[in-house]
């Protein structure tokens, strides 16, 4: 039992780890401010991470039938460790380019790998209801990321120069701890029964309409969330004249009701109908397209981010618990290609660059809230148990 216990706190922390990835959002808008970029430009940074997703996640499903779920978790943290260490040296075009890519290749192979190996340490269960629970962890290092970014601008730091690149280096800390531990705890995996399949076949399975249109819906989530993320401190200095680390504050305020949506999520999603919270989750969604469309006022528009921050906290996971659960058998390869959905944040964030230096923020609203029409969508798809 406390072997288990060991085990369920390791994989947590992973939980944290993969968090570091939604510091694009923010770090993206001070590189900008750095550096003079354009919006379409900056916004190469957020999509450059989840580009990798696309790469990288059908793979990663394929090398834990090789190599296991934890080593590949294990390789993932490596991978993101070098990402976080590289901003320390500098700030230039160039390494931050690199760093980001680094950061969505570590993600992409610990999004494949540590959503399946939550099942293996937990043994079953609801696996919608842990999976939020993961993403509420998940949350507490997405929210803090700007509040780190925000200290370390604020802050003379001379002996390193760091200024708002601290978080890494905070960040970077966290990460070897939650290395070395998941190393040194034991986890017992099954062995893959039967032949593992070929890429070619991994493919295959976005023939199986729920394992497609779960898909999707990910791609929208994420396409939604990184958005959000992105525009929101945009969408306050357009409107309200704020600064960038008074605009900060907005991507906080989409993390923390994202954190409390997943914390909540994990009780409502074990007392009602995943399809009943998931209805609920994109009605709130809409709501709060519209409010960062129409809103000029401090009050609608921090009420439209706190909406969208509760209503996207939970689509991830139901998606991904629909899609794994359909074929119980292929849970490697399907969070593979579940995993590769993330690359919406790539295809959305560059999508609204364009849309917004056309026509101002408005611009990316209208993008992400065709995201949440394809979710209305795809709530006949979601299980009424």
């Amino acid at each position: 039992m406390n072997t288990k216990k060991t085990a369920i706190l390791s994989v947590m922390l992973c939980f944290f780890c993969m968090g570091f990835v939604d510091l694009v959002g923010i770090a993206s808008n001070y590189v900008k401010e750095d550096l003079q970029l354009s919006d379409s430009v900056a916004n190469i940074f957020p999509s450059l991470v989840f580009f990798w997703f696309l790469i990288f996640s059908v793979p990663t499903g394929m090398l834990m039938n090789k190599i296991g779920r934890k080593n590949t978790v294990l390789l993932s943290l490596i991978v993101t460790a070098f990402s976080l260490l590289l901003p320390l040296f500098g700030e230039n075009f160039g390494i931050m380019l690199v760093a980001f890519s680094l950061l969505g290749i570590g993600n992409a192979l610990m999004q494949t790998s540590l959503n399946p190996l939550v099942s293996t340490v937990m043994g079953g269960g609801n696996l919608a209801s842990t999976l939020t629970f993961g993403q509420f962890v998940k949350a507490i290092a997405s929210f803090s990321a700007p509040y780190l970014a925000m200290w370390g601008a604020t802050q003379v730091i001379p002996e390193f120069g760091l200024n708002w690149r601290v978080l890494f280096a905070i960040f970077l800390v966290v990460g070897a701890i939650a290395t070395l531990w998941l190393a040194a705890t034991p986890i017992k995996e099954e062995p893959i029964e039967g032949r593992p399949s070929t890429f070619v076949e991994c493919f295959k399975l976005l023939g199986t309409p729920i394992v497609l249109l779960s898909f999707l819906g990910i791609m929208c989530h994420v396409g939604i969330d990184v958005g959000t993320n992105t525009t929101a401190p945009k969408i306050l200095m357009e409107r309200l004249g704020m600064s960038l680390n008074e605009a900060a504050f907005a991507t906080s305020l989409y993390f923390i009701f994202r954190t409390i949506g997943c914390l909540t999520g994990s009780f409502f999603l074990r007392i009602m109908s995943n399809r009943t919270f998931f209805v609920i989750s994109v009605i709130m969604m809409a709501l709060s397209m519209c409010g960062l469309f129409f809103g000029t006022s401090k009050l609608v528009l921090y009420t439209a981010i706190a909406l969208v921050g509760y209503g996207n906290s939970n689509i991830f996971s139901i998606c991904f618990a629909q899609a794994l659960t359909s074929m119980p058998n292929k849970q490697n390869e399907v969070s593979g290609l579940m995993i590769m959905g993330l690359f919406g944040g790539t295809v959305f964030p560059l999508i609204m660059g364009f849309m917004s230096d056309a026509m101002g923020q408005a611009g990316a609203v209208l993008v992400m809230a065709v995201g949440v029409i394809y979710l209305f969508t795809y709530i006949p798809k979601v299980a009424a148990k």
